[in-house]
C-alpha cells in the first residue's frame, strides 16, 4: 500500500470531524449523539432560524435546530419568487386541510404550511406588510410589556430588514419611503421586481378615487390606511426568495461550530425532565425521516418551540401540555394543565375576486408551459424577468364603516385595517367557474381584523396523526358582515374610469353577486384563507391564569420551556404575518439572551 493511500482514511476521518464541528445541515441523527447542546430549537421556520443565529452569537452557546421537513437547498420552487404556490401539496408543504367549516357552507380548506427548513417563509407569496403601530401597541398593553409596543420594536425591524434594489433595477423613488426601512439587516426586502401591465392602472384608480383608496407611499411605516406598492421579500440583485433559511443560515453562520441543523425529523413530543411544582421538558423526541425509531436530545438550558401556530401547540398536546380533560378525553396522559394551548386560532379569510379583463397580457399566459419553460430559462440566466414576481405589485387596507363595523371592533384602533386588496394581473388562484383560457383581473379580499377564533386540537394518541385545525373562517356573523362590506368595495374600486376599457365585469361565480345572500353563496363557493395562522399559544400577563405564554415568552407552570413563533400573538396581526414573526423572533432572542447575561 502506498504511504497516500494509508493516509487516505485518516483524513477522511478529520474531514468528518471538521464537519461536524463546523455547522452544516445534516439529515443523520447519529452524528449528534454525543453532542450537548444548551438550546434546541424546534422548527428551522420564520422564527426559528432567527433565533438559532442571535443565540448562536455568543459561542458559549450551543444550539441546535431541529426541522420536519428538508434542506431548501437547490429548491427550485422555493428559490424562484414565482413559484410560490408551486410548493403546494408538495414535499415542501405539510399538506394541511381545515375541519368542515361552517363559515365556509361546511366546506374545508387547504392550508399550506412550510415543511422545509425556512418554514413558510420558504414558501409563502413572500409579502412584507408589518401591521400597525396600534396592532403591537395592542400586544404591548394585553401582556403588560411596553417591549412589544410599535417603538420598542423598531431596532428589531432593522436588524432583520435589508432593503435591496429591484430585480430591474428601476428607480423607485416615490414608491418607498427610505426612512422607514433599514438597509443592514439580514433579511432582503424589495419592490415590484417587474412591471405587469395593470400597475399603472391601479395607481390611476387610486388617484381618480381618491378617498380611501388615496395613494400611501409606504404602508410599513405603520399607518397602513390607503393604496401602496407592495413589499416583498425578494433579493433583487439575485433575482431569489430571501427566507430564514436564506438569510439567517446563510454559509457564513452555518460556519459557527456552536450551531447545528438538523433536517428530516419530526419531533413527535417533549419529554418531561424534571417533576414537582415546576416540571421542566427538556428532552425532545423525534424520528428521523420515515423511521419508526424515535430517538431523544436533551438540552441543559432551554426547549424553545418554533414549529408554528399549527406545530407547536399540537406537539405540546401531545406532550400532555394543555387542557386535562381534553387531553384525557382522547388517551393522552395530562402532565400540565393549560387549558389555552391550542385555542385562540385566527386566521385572515381571503376570496380572489375574478374579473373578466380585455388583455392578451395577463398571469394565464406566464403559466403556459412553454412561456414558463422560456421565462425561466431567463430568470436562471439572468435572475430577471416576471419570474422575480410574486402575484402583485400594489396592495391596498381599508376600514369598513357605519352598521359594518362590529361590536366590538376586533381592529386594533382607528388606523388599523378590517381588510385589504391585493391586485393581480390574472389569477391568483384555481378557480373551476373561470374557464381556463380566459383573462383575467383579480382583486383578492382578505378580511385582516377578524372576531371569529378558532382551535387547534388532537382526536388521537399518535403525534405524527395530523391535529385537527379549525380556524372557523367567516364563522362569526360580523365577519361575514365584514367581508360583504369588502366586496362591495372591491366593486367600487373596478368601476373607477381607468378601467373603462379594461374590466369588462365579473368572472366565474362572482358574476351576478349582489345581494347579501348571493355574496354569501359567493363566500362559501370561494372564500379560503391567506395562511395566516396565529394566537394558539397566545401571552398574557406575568402571572395571570388565562393565556399559555408570559411576556417573555415561557411556558407558563413550566420551566425551561419557551415558544417563538406566530402562536405567541394574543390577536391575529392586520398584516401578513411574516414580517411581525421577523420581528417578534428577533426581539425574543435578545430577552432569552439577556437571561443568561448574555448580549
Amino acid at each position: 500500500m502506498k504511504p497516500s493511500q494509508a493516509l487516505l482514511p485518516l483524513a477522511l476521518y478529520f474531514f468528518t470531524l471538521l464537519s461536524f464541528c463546523n455547522a452544516i445541515i445534516i439529515d443523520d441523527v447519529s452524528g449528534l449523539k454525543n453532542k450537548k447542546f444548551d438550546f434546541i430549537i424546534v422548527g428551522g421556520g420564520t422564527a426559528g432560524n432567527v433565533v438559532a443565529n442571535r443565540l448562536s452569537e455568543n459561542s458559549k452557546f450551543d444550539v441546535l435546530v431541529i426541522e420536519a421537513g428538508p434542506s431548501h437547498e437547490g429548491v427550485l420552487s422555493s428559490e424562484v419568487p414565482w413559484f410560490a404556490a408551486n410548493n403546494w401539496f408538495s414535499e415542501y408543504d405539510w399538506n394541511y386541510t381545515t375541519t368542515p367549516q361552517v363559515g365556509l357552507g361546511n366546506r374545508p380548506a387547504i392550508l399550506p404550511r412550510g415543511h422545509i427548513l425556512g418554514g413558510s417563509s420558504s414558501i409563502n407569496f413572500l409579502m412584507y406588510t408589518r401591521s400597525t403601530i396600534e396592532d403591537y401597541d395592542r400586544i404591548a398593553k394585553a401582556t403588560g410589556d411596553e417591549g412589544w409596543s410599535w417603538k420598542s420594536l423598531q431596532p428589531y425591524f432593522r436588524k432583520n430588514e435589508k432593503f435591496v434594489r429591484p430585480a430591474d433595477n428601476h428607480n423607485n423613488t416615490g414608491q418607498f419611503d427610505p426612512t422607514v426601512h433599514s438597509f443592514n439587516g439580514l433579511n432582503s426586502v424589495s419592490i415590484q421586481n417587474f412591471p405587469t401591465p395593470i400597475d399603472s392602472m391601479v395607481v390611476n384608480a387610486s388617484q381618480q378615487l381618491g378617498g380611501d383608496f388615496k395613494f400611501v407611499q409606504d404602508y410599513n411605516d405603520g399607518r397602513p390606511l390607503g393604496l401602496g406598492w407592495l413589499q416583498t421579500t425578494v433579493d433583487g440583485p439575485s433575482g431569489l426568495r430571501s427566507s430564514s433559511a436564506t438569510a439567517y443560515l446563510a454559509p457564513r453562520f452555518l460556519k459557527r461550530r456552536n450551531l447545528h441543523v438538523l433536517v428530516n425529523a419530526q419531533v413527535s413530543r417533549l419529554i418531561q425532565t424534571r417533576d414537582g411544582k415546576t416540571p421542566s421538558f427538556l428532552t425532545v423526541e423525534f424520528r428521523q425521516g420515515s423511521s419508526a425509531k424515535l430517538n431523544r436530545l436533551t438540552a441543559s438550558r432551554e426547549v424553545i418551540m418554533s414549529a408554528g401556530a399549527l406545530g407547536t401547540p399540537h406537539i405540546l398536546l401531545n406532550s400532555g401540555i394543555g387542557d386535562s380533560k381534553a387531553l384525557r378525553s382522547v388517551g393522552v396522559k395530562p402532565l400540565v394543565d393549560l387549558p389555552d394551548v391550542g385555542a385562540n386560532l385566527a386566521d385572515h379569510s381571503a376570496i380572489a375576486n375574478p374579473f373578466v379583463a380585455r388583455s392578451n397580457n395577463t398571469f394565464e399566459d406566464i403559466r403556459q408551459p412553454n412561456v414558463t419553460a422560456q421565462l425561466l430559462k431567463q430568470w436562471q440566466a439572468e435572475k430577471t424577468g416576471p419570474l422575480t414576481n410574486t402575484v402583485a405589485s400594489l396592495i391596498s387596507f381599508h376600514r369598513v364603516t357605519g352598521d359594518d363595523v362590529p361590536n366590538p371592533d376586533p381592529a386594533a384602533g382607528p388606523n388599523t385595517p378590517h381588510f385589504e386588496h391585493l391586485f393581480a394581473n390574472g389569477l391568483i388562484v384555481p378557480n373551476n367557474f373561470v374557464p381556463p383560457d380566459q383573462h383575467i383581473f383579480s382583486v383578492a379580499t382578505a378580511l385582516v381584523s377578524p372576531t371569529s377564533r378558532g382551535s387547534v386540537t388532537i382526536n388521537s394518541t399518535n403525534p405524527f396523526d395530523p391535529p385537527l385545525i379549525d380556524p372557523a373562517l367567516l364563522k362569526d356573523e360580523s365577519d361575514r358582515k365584514m367581508m360583504r362590506a369588502a366586496l362591495r368595495h372591491a366593486f367600487k374600486f373596478v368601476a373607477a374610469p381607468v378601467f373603462a376599457d379594461y374590466v369588462l365585469g365579473p368572472a366565474g361565480d362572482l358574476a351576478n353577486a349582489t345581494t347579501d345572500a348571493e355574496l354569501d353563496a359567493y363566500m362559501n363557493a370561494e372564500a379560503g384563507t391567506f395562511f395566516h395562522p396565529t394566537g394558539t399559544a397566545a401571552m398574557s400577563p406575568k402571572g395571570a391564569k388565562y393565556g399559555v405564554l408570559d411576556p417573555d415568552l415561557k411556558v407558563k407552570k413550566i420551566s425551561g420551556l419557551r415558544v417563538v413563533d406566530a402562536s405567541i400573538f394574543p390577536d391575529i396581526p392586520s398584516g401578513h404575518t411574516q414580517a411581525a414573526v421577523y420581528v417578534i423572533a428577533e426581539r425574543a432572542a435578545d430577552v432569552i439572551k439577556t437571561s443568561y447575561h448574555s448580549k
